[in-house]
């Protein structure tokens, strides 16, 4: 799949070491984005600025109406904003689905005091390894007792649930 792609991008595909592409588009800023097996990865510039494990995606949208798609990440971070070039493959959204869906194992939503919640989910990485994490907002405060205690049953079923030691 590095084959059609501007030689400076399949250069700088190669020389990072990047797996071959499942789906890929053109950005609007020349850019270009990959989904391959093991992340998501967007070069620009002849650069990658990002590489991303797919357990690193908390959740992707596609808006029809704006053109973009919106890449969340676990740990809070900035939001990634994708804006495919018009008329570019339409394959790249339903990768971007399947792969993030296919990383997540078992998630489960966890109630915490004062109406708050959190999510606690088992993922996988490309390797195939299994890891727990906690996904919550920035209000989720794990220095109150009970807040923690909460997290930790919720992760320890979730690990229970596929396995892992608790």
């Amino acid at each position: 799949m590095f084959t059609h792609l501007p030689a400076a991008v399949r250069d700088t595909l190669r020389e990072h070491g990047a797996d071959r592409p499942l789906a890929r588009t053109e950005l609007d800023d020349g850019g270009w984005a990959f989904a391959s097996r093991a992340a998501l990865i967007v070069t620009t510039g002849g650069d990658v600025t990002v590489d991303r494990e797919w357990c690193d995606v908390d959740r992707a949208a596609a808006d029809p109406a704006s053109g973009t798609i919106t890449v969340e990440w676990v740990d809070g971070g900035a939001p990634l904003v994708l804006r495919p070039r018009t008329g570019t493959s339409t394959s790249f959204p339903q990768a971007l689905r399947e792969r993030v869906q296919w990383s997540v194992v078992h998630s489960a939503p966890v109630n915490l005091p004062g109406g708050r919640s959190a999510r606690v989910a088992v993922r996988r990485r490309a390797n195939g390894e299994l890891f727990s994490q906690v996904v919550g907002g920035a209000d989720l405060d794990l220095s109150d007792p009970a807040v923690a205690a909460a997290v930790d049953a919720a992760e320890s079923r979730a690990r229970s649930a596929v396995g892992l030691p608790v």
